[in-house]
């Protein structure tokens, strides 16, 4: 193996901070430092900061500044979608019937269980096929005359397939259905234009595309209800209680705008890359099979499953050797646990723990992938191997 290097791959998880973005965020930590909810010029100008960065993202997702709201992230932005309009329904005297997938991220799943468990609403999982995708007839299905909000990831973040959103979003709105989509993994990449993908409610998070930790924004299309989720002030048209964090907010605008600024040249390099990882490990991980879609998935993301391997060892050997990478499946209490999205594709328990994603970045290099491929490549014989004499000592 040629000498160890440094290469990062779980971009899915999280980008560096462009330095450009650093520096248009600098001057609202020591000069722009008012609350933005002050009447003083240090107020004034920390709110007119927030609203020029309200006009960016609103003009990339071709809607009103008044229909962006900032938040702390993916997960409150789901949150605050999902809980915030089925409250607004039942206030309202609509149903309380709910419709989502078994392979959204775990902040919808987890309000739509506490909505189910605590709140008395009722839920209705979609199926996915072998590669995570949804068929718009089972959504269709789903719906009822109950049903007041649906909730469909836009790009898969554990195995990158990307759903038909538009189709969805259609197929809601002609029922009278509030659709959300979680566009955290597909902000950057693809398009966010909410006019073409037909959503009422879309969620972003600015440090998946080089922006800063700490910061999103929840698209809510104007005349769709929603109750605040959490108590305080009148910020953000009353949906999100709290002071502008307006250093961050600054940061996830300027990350947007320089991400479709360059879209077309970073989707390029990403999808290069990618590609040169599937066939890469495709080729030369014996038994290696592709998790999710292969062409209709996120340009940056790979996934595989490599049977009789535990992502979890898989993973501090790839760290050891200087790849940073992520496993499909959560390790509690020292035991690996299958991901439920693998399972809800009909991937075996057995084959859910050897998962393993690799997602690459604007920073990534052909060299890096070559160095990673080559890596996993080792990692995985020589843990299978392991795993062969352990047996045979058994059986002896």
């Amino acid at each position: 193996m040629t000498a160890r290097r440094d290469v990062y791959l779980d971009h899915s998880a999280s980008t560096p901070v462009d330095p450009r973005v650093l520096e248009a965020m600098a001057p609202y930590f020591t000069e722009v430092y008012g609350n933005s909810s002050s009447l003083h010029s240090y107020g004034r100008r920390a709110e007119a900061a927030v609203e020029r960065a309200r006009e960016t993202v609103s003009s990339i997702l071709r809607c009103k500044p008044s229909e962006i709201v900032f938040t702390s992230g993916g997960s409150e932005s789901d949150n605050l979608a999902v809980r915030g309009a089925a409250w607004a329904a039942r206030a309202q005297g609509k149903g309380a019937h709910l419709v989502t997938t078994p392979v959204e991220h775990s902040a919808v799943t987890a309000t739509v269980k506490q909505l189910v468990t605590v709140q008395g609403f009722s839920m209705t999982l979609i199926p996915v096929s072998r590669t995570g995708q949804i068929d718009v007839e089972d959504f269709v299905s789903a719906l009822s005359a109950e049903t007041t909000v649906a909730s469909v990831i836009y790009a898969n973040n554990e195995v990158g397939t990307l759903a038909p959103i538009p189709q969805l979003a259609t197929a809601a709105r002609e029922r009278g259905v509030i659709f959300h989509s979680d566009a955290v993994q597909a902000a950057g990449q693809l398009s966010l234009d909410v006019n073409e993908l037909g959503v009422d409610m879309l969620s972003l998070s600015a440090h998946k595309f080089y922006g800063p930790k700490g910061v999103g924004a929840l698209y809510v299309r104007e005349g769709t209800a929603i109750s605040p989720t959490q108590s305080g002030g009148s910020h953000e048209r009353g949906m999100r209680a709290g002071t502008h964090n307006t250093p961050f907010i600054v940061g996830m605008a300027e990350a947007l705008r320089i991400a479709y600024e360059e879209q077309a040249e970073r989707v390029e390099h990403l999808r290069r890359r990618r590609n040169a990882i599937i066939d890469g490990i495709l080729t030369h991980v014996p038994d290696a099979f592709l998790t999710g879609e292969r062409e209709l998935r996120l340009p940056s993301h790979a996934s595989f499953i490599f049977p009789g391997v535990d992502s979890s060892q898989l993973l501090m050997h790839l760290d050891m050797r200087g790849v940073a990478a992520s496993g499909g499946s959560a390790c509690k209490t020292g035991s690996p646990e299958p991901s439920s999205v693998l399972l809800a594709m009909g991937i075996s328990e057995a084959d859910a723990i050897g998962s393993l994603r690799l997602s690459v970045g604007v920073h990534t290099t052909l060299e890096d992938v070559e160095y990673a491929v080559s890596a996993v490549k080792e990692s995985v014989s020589r843990l299978r191997s392991v795993s062969s004499k352990l047996r045979s000592a058994r059986l002896s």
